[in-house]
């Protein structure tokens, strides 16, 4: 499965939307992209899987690429 998880780069500020950053993951399922992530100084503030048509929009972007840990 594909998610996307939404981040800030630094968990000790303050999250703010324009600071939001995002990237996509292959695992199996949410607990496993939070655990691969503990380790990083990113504060996660959602993980959303994507599927079907939302993942065939989101591969259209230039930006997109999928990272394993």
């Amino acid at each position: 499965m594909i998610f996307k998880v939404y981040y800030q780069e630094n968990k000790n500020e303050v999250p703010i939307r324009e600071n939001t950053k995002s990237l996509y993951m292959e695992a199996s399922s949410i607990e496993e992209v939070r655990k691969s992530l503990a380790s990083s100084n990113f504060n996660i503030e959602f993980v959303q899987e994507i599927k079907g048509k939302f993942l065939e929009y989101e591969q259209q972007s230039d930006s997109f690429e999928v990272e394993k840990r």
